[in-house]
């Protein structure tokens, strides 16, 4: 019975976690019309000009958060509670010390860089102090909490999680509907932002100090937990800075080369491609704690498991990503107005597809964590990095900001052939070549192929009226449904098929159970 209740409870938490991502980003994305229309593009652009420039700090708040989890869900046994809480210790004092120091120097020295950088100048330059003091200030709040969530991410108590993010995210989105008509600044958008994640902050200590007290601590310095969390975090902090290079390297050349309008423009596609590509890898996030708890496990045991689930979150990729290339445009006009859709609907195409290609490698990211290899996640998004921003670096000079995008598809198809070669030698199995084209590659090309037909014949005249709500939406749930269902079909044919086929009527059969319970 062990497996069935381990799929029941990571259908579980994976639904706790698609529920807090749906609401918060069905908040956010409600709510971003009314800002662009609030601020203009050009404050718009200024906004996710300085986000991008805080964005390198996230790269030691993810990676401590990571590592703190890890060593917590490796002591999670009352007799291993002093050390867990000395683990616990270190990492806040991290937090707090370092995280205190990175947002000092993002409060003094972020405006005058961003004003050499992007040429920023006029009402713009005077609103940077109050942007980088609000986005850095938010930041501190985020990598504070991040410590206290572990505890709770160790222990795959996504239930309190999920509360705690929907909580932030309802509080982030009622300050903007009250406080953007006031004062329709840049500062003040970050500011609500800044102000979800200190309710977040505050509600996970409350939360903590009620359910697992007993495992909290002040922060303190041991130096065997810091040598452990160093050890796993610095490679860590290394695979953050390259997916950081690869998430943001259009929007600092765009920032640098043109009009902050523009990149206003790619962050509102970015913002639609990214709402579905992190809501996937929220549904996945599970699989870390998952893996860390199967270390005694075979091999052949856990490359099972990997693969068939990495099945699962491709087909999921493959429909909720590709339904966006079909309705990309209309999708655009409905939500933030014809001038957006012009500009932006074949950059949300070209990033629809470059997120499916990511989404290959995410669980295969979550395995080499919990296995502690974090240093092949540095390589890997070390070679993503570089051919993002060469890519970068030369279209988008020559072609101008429709040519963002592209340079993702490229860095995303140089990460699932890093990946597929660091598999080749995790696992000694016969048949490992068919396994990764079947239960990586296979769903993820039929997934892009059948999306970009669907394009084709949308786009012959569906839609030379005004689109409507409903008839978009309708759309787009239409072409998830068809991709899926081309997608399956496919990836019935083959060895793997009938295995493949099992786990879904599985995955069918749990959400029933639970719909009836």
């Amino acid at each position: 019975m062990a497996e069935p209740i381990s799929s029941f409870r990571l259908l579980g938490n994976s639904g706790w976690n698609a529920a807090a991502f749906l609401i918060g980003v069905g908040l956010n994305l409600l709510i971003l019309p009314f800002v662009v229309l609030r601020l203009g593009a050009a404050s718009f652009g200024v906004a996710a000009l300085v986000t991008a420039c805080l964005a390198p700090a996230l790269t030691f708040s993810n990676s401590l958060a990571l590592s703190t989890a890890r060593e917590l869900a490796l002591r999670l046994a009352p007799e291993a509670r002093d050390d867990a809480r000395r683990f616990f210790a270190m990492a806040l004092l991290l937090a707090v010390g370092i995280g205190g120091l990175i947002m000092m120097i993002l409060c003094f020295g972020g405006p005058p860089l961003a004003r050499l950088a992007f040429n920023l100048s006029g009402k713009a330059a005077d609103d940077l102090g109050l942007a980088f003091g609000f986005g850095a200030g938010g930041w501190l709040c985020q990598c504070i909490a991040a410590v206290f969530l572990a505890l709770f991410t160790a222990r795959q108590d996504y239930p309190r999680i999920a509360s705690i993010s929907i909580i932030s995210a309802i509080i982030a989105t009622a300050s903007m509907v009250v406080l953007i008509p006031r004062w329709p600044q840049a500062s003040t958008y970050l500011g609500c932002q800044a102000l979800g994640f200190a309710t977040s902050l505050l509600a996970v200590f409350a939360v903590s100090r009620r359910v697992i007290g007993g495992w909290l601590a002040r922060p303190a310095f041991h130096q065997g937990p810091l040598g452990d969390l160093v050890n796993f975090g610095v490679w860590q902090m290394a695979a953050q800075g390259g997916g950081l290079i690869a998430g943001q390297a259009d929007r600092y050349l765009l920032g640098a080369l043109l009009q902050p309008q523009f990149v206003g423009f790619y962050t509102i596609a970015q913002r639609l491609e990214e709402a579905m590509y992190i809501g996937i890898l929220k549904v996945g996030e599970i699989l870390f704690p998952f893996f860390s708890a199967l270390q005694g496990e075979s091999s052949d045991r856990k490359a099972d498991l990997l693969f068939r689930s990495s099945w699962v979150l491709n087909v999921l990729a493959a429909s909720a990503l590709g339904a966006l290339v079909p309705v990309a445009g209309p999708l655009l006009h409905l939500w933030t107005g014809a001038e957006v859709a012009v500009e932006a609907q074949r950059v949300l195409v070209v990033l629809s597809i470059a997120g499916m290609l990511g989404c290959s490698a995410n669980v295969f990211a979550f395995y080499l964590l919990a296995n502690g290899r974090s240093r092949s996640n540095a390589l890997i998004s070390f070679v993503t990095a570089v051919f993002t921003l060469g890519t970068s670096a030369v279209a988008l000079p020559y072609f101008g900001w429709q040519a963002a995008g592209w340079s993702a598809c490229i860095g995303m198809t140089a990460q699932i052939v890093t990946t597929i070669i660091l598999l080749r030698q995790s696992f000694c199995l016969a048949g490992m070549w068919s396994r990764v084209a079947h239960f990586v590659l296979l769903p993820l090309g039929t997934g892009i192929v059948t999306a970009l037909v669907l394009r084709h014949f949308t786009q012959e005249g569906l839609f030379d009226q005004a689109p409507h709500w409903w008839y978009v939406g309708g759309l787009y749930c239409l072409a998830a449904g068809i991709i899926f269902v081309v997608v399956v079909t496919i990836s019935r044919v083959g060895p793997h098929g009938a295995a493949c086929w099992r786990d879904l009527r599985v995955i069918a059969s749990r959400l029933l159970f639970v719909k009836a319970a």
